[in-house]
């Protein structure tokens, strides 16, 4: 049986809690195996999947899509679905029509969404819908734009008053836990010791209650720009390079396939052909 969000909450200041994105059913198969406690279905698909730019073109319909497969493969691992650009902003009403789409069509357990005390009313609206909300302060990628580019935030006594009063207000709205993107560590260790609900760090330094990576990136899956908080655990760039460089080359030597890995006919079979 899947964790809750009251077995989380129980966990805070016990024991940390370990998050990776997935975005397809046979990577959550394998996160869920691992043992890992949560999976995001982030809408970081856009560029991790799709090749955007940016997250911002990322759709409802997207989040559906990719949240389904990750669903069928986390039997035991708490799934949680980002809800997408302009998919809340708009209203409340917004806001838990499409929350409420993407639990009922994927079978998730909560949805994500970015912003601070300005979006604790579509918080609210959906917590008393029957969805547990994630939050995510800090760094919001969908807002790059407005905070002028992908950076850490609250390094000034301003910006980080507001991460405080935000993460207050996104807990008194329901949400259960709080993604902080990109903030200093003394900052996040505050935070976390003032919040009721449940931090994850993405960048945010080890006193979170919890962390989150792309496992993209955890991977070494491309020879990319690699983020300052990613630690990279593989390197399956270079694994699937060099596999896919010999596949290349054996293909055109002939040496692939070879007869282990063909089948047989008999010859009297081949005889009677015409």
């Amino acid at each position: 049986m899947k964790n809750t969000t009251h077995y989380f909450l129980q966990q805070k200041g016990k024991r940390r809690i370990s998050m990776l994105t997935a975005y397809d059913y046979h990577t959550a198969c394998t996160i869920d195996e691992a043992g890992i406690d949560m999976i995001l279905v982030g809408d970081s698909l856009g560029n991790v999947m799709l090749g955007y730019e940016n997250t911002l073109a990322v759709t409802v319909d997207d989040m559906i899509h990719h949240g389904k497969a990750v669903c069928r493969g986390a039997k035991n691992t708490f799934v949680v679905i980002d809800m997408p650009f302009m998919s809340y902003q708009g209203s409340a009403y917004d806001a838990v029509m499409n929350a409420g789409r993407i639990v009922k069509e994927t079978n998730c357990q909560a949805v994500k969404m970015e912003g601070g005390a300005e979006y604790a009313d579509r918080i609210k609206a959906i917590v008393e819908a029957g969805i547990p909300v994630v939050a995510h302060i800090g760094l919001t990628p969908q807002s790059f734009n407005t905070l002028g580019g992908y950076k850490v935030q609250g390094k000034n006594v301003a910006v980080a008053q507001k991460l405080l009063n935000d993460a207050k207000a996104v807990a008194e709205a329901g949400a259960f836990a709080i993604t902080l993107e990109c903030v200093p560590e003394k900052l996040a260790k505050l935070i976390t010791e003032q919040s009721q609900a449940v931090t994850i760090g993405i960048g945010a330094g080890k006193y979170c209650d919890g962390q989150v990576l792309v496992y993209q990136d955890m991977l070494g899956y491309t020879n990319g720009f690699t983020p300052k908080f990613v630690k990279k655990y593989a390197d399956l760039h270079q694994i699937m390079l060099e596999a896919f460089q010999n596949y290349k080359k054996e293909c055109e030597e002939q040496t692939f396939p070879a007869a282990a890995h063909t089948f047989s006919i008999d010859d009297e079979v081949m005889e009677k052909l015409y």
